[in-house]
C-alpha cells in the first residue's frame, strides 16, 4: 500500500473525529434515578449540565437515600455518554479500534 495513500486516510480519520468529538460536546444524555426523584443531564464531554431533585426524595431524615440516587443518577449518565461516545467514534473509525478513543471526557 502507498504510504501517502495511508497517510492521507489517517489525516481525514483525524479531522472527522475531531469533528465528531466537538460535535458530542454539544450532546446531551438525560439519566433519572428513583423513579425520577433525581434527574441528571450531562453533555457528551461527561460534564454535567444540570441535577434535578425532586422534592418528595428530600427526607432529612433518610440524607444517605438521597445521596445514593444522586450517585446512581451521575453514574448513569456516565455510562450513557460513553455508550453514546463509542458509537459516534466507532461510526468515524469504521469500527476500528483506535487507542485512546476511549479516554473519559475525551481530553
Amino acid at each position: 500500500m502507498d504510504i501517502r495513500m495511508l497517510m492521507k486516510q489517517a489525516q481525514q480519520m483525524q479531522a472527522k473525529m475531531a469533528k465528531a468529538q466537538a460535535e458530542l460536546e454539544t450532546r446531551e444524555v438525560t439519566a433519572e434515578v428513583g423513579g425520577g426523584q433525581v434527574k441528571v443531564v450531562m453533555n457528551g464531554r461527561h460534564r454535567l449540565k444540570s441535577l434535578v431533585i425532586a422534592p418528595s426524595a428530600v427526607d432529612p431524615n433518610d440524607i444517605e437515600f438521597l445521596q445514593d440516587l444522586v450517585v446512581a443518577a451521575v453514574n448513569e449518565g456516565v455510562a450513557a455518554v460513553d455508550a453514546m461516545v463509542e458509537k459516534e467514534m466507532g461510526a468515524v473509525t469504521g469500527g476500528m479500534n483506535v487507542p485512546g478513543l476511549n479516554l473519559p471526557g475525551l481530553g
